[in-house]
């Protein structure tokens, strides 16, 4: 699957996930969402990034996290 929107470049944020080669990281738009902001307030945020990169942004996480296992807590 190909991530038109999202770049990784060894001398860029040491090589995280960023979108369209700025310096806002896939991971610093997922911690937004994750903690309850929407897409607008990420976007008032950084108003260079579009709906589509956000949107990318959950694209990729989606796809990265099928793809490996993660430790999770035990259910109480």
């Amino acid at each position: 699957m190909a991530f038109e929107r999202i770049t990784i470049n060894p001398t860029r944020m040491n090589g995280l996930p960023c979108i369209r080669d700025t310096r806002v990281t896939v991971a610093a738009v997922l911690g937004q969402l994750a903690a309850g902001r929407n897409i607008e307030q990420v976007i008032d945020d950084y108003p260079y990034l579009e709906v589509a990169d956000v949107l990318a942004a959950l694209e990729f996480a989606a796809v990265a996290v099928a793809e490996r296992e993660l430790p999770l807590a035990e259910s109480a």
